[in-house]
């Protein structure tokens, strides 16, 4: 029996001539469609945000997210899960991305990698999840059985299912906790996904990843204050955080940060509230390393706050 390819799969009417048209025309016809993803992703924000709450528990339980996907899919799922630890200091091991194929899978196509549900629910055994993680499968089509097959096996082992799916029609529709569904509409290129699809996609990830983070407190106003100055880019950028929410000049931030082993956040309650740095690690444990929290009822830190 044939089954509905769904709209990604369908001809889109406005780029039928696409071939006859000049780069500038082909340019202003992919930006014109390039509008719908942002508004298609609008329509899925209650979804976004009650898996980024998900996420935001799992991660303060000390459990992961873990993606899962094939082709475009599963190489946007590697790219969002390998930028968390240099943009949030997060463990490696916090966000995991599962392509179909492997790694080699990442640089070029592997054919028919996607098309055992067996496969996904091994490859995602290698990874053992547990009750308290959160897989999210991504699939455009919506019946990868590559990640249908994982789906199935992280509900069979308690973990919090979700998929992303950019059709109207979707075998994971009933199957997983939460469905996160953006429909953007044909593509330029009949079928080809990496386009509207694939940049929905992306946001939706960035989105859930950055939410989660944000929730946890790996921000403060919108600077990144979870770092370790490691590296001389890491060393400015705290340098200059710490400048700016503390008012100490270049070369007392930097020695502050020494102080302080390079611990941005330390370095910015000791700053504000006159303490010794391993009274500022105490005083950010005790509220979740949550900075704002931190600087709440210090005497020092008043009027700062008060800008905020």
């Amino acid at each position: 029996m044939q089954t509905d390819p769904g709209v990604t799969e369908t001809r889109n009417p406005k780029s039928m001539s696409i071939d006859a048209l000049s780069a500038r025309e082909i340019a202003e016809l992919m930006n014109r469609e390039d509008t719908r993803v942002a508004l298609a992703v609008e329509r899925e924000l209650n979804a976004i945000a009650r898996v980024m709450e998900s996420v935001a528990d799992a991660f303060r339980a000390g459990r992961r997210l873990i993606y899962v996907g094939a082709g475009t899919s599963g190489r946007l799922g590697v790219l969002d899960a390998s930028e968390c630890p240099p943009t949030f200091h997060s463990d490696p091991s916090q966000v995991v991305g599962l392509i179909a194929g492997g790694h080699e899978a990442l640089v070029r196509s592997i054919e028919g990698a996607e098309d055992n549900p067996d496969v996904g629910a091994e490859d995602l055994d290698k990874l053992s999840p547990q009750p308290g993680d959160v897989v999210i499968g991504i699939a455009t089509s919506g019946r990868t059985p590559f990640v249908i097959g994982a789906l199935a096996r992280a509900k069979e082992r308690g973990a919090t299912t979700v998929a992303l799916v950019c059709n109207d029609s979707t075998a994971l529709k009933g199957q997983v906790d939460v469905l996160i569904q953006p429909v953007v509409g044909p593509e330029v290129v009949t079928g080809s996904t990496r386009l509207k699809a694939g940049t929905a996609t992306k946001m939706v990830l960035n989105m859930i990843t950055t939410g989660a983070m944000v929730l946890n407190g790996k921000t403060y106003e919108n600077l990144m204050v979870d770092l370790r100055a490691s590296n001389e880019k890491l060393r400015k950028r705290s340098q200059r955080i710490v400048s700016e929410l503390t008012g100490l000049d270049a070369n007392r931030a930097v020695d502050l940060l020494q102080h302080c082993d390079g611990e941005l956040k330390t370095a910015i309650v000791c700053e504000l509230g006159e303490l010794e740095p391993a009274v500022a690690r105490e005083r950010l444990e005790s509220v979740g390393g949550r900075l704002r929290d931190a600087l709440t009822g210090l005497p020092s830190s008043g009027e700062r706050l008060e800008s905020s």
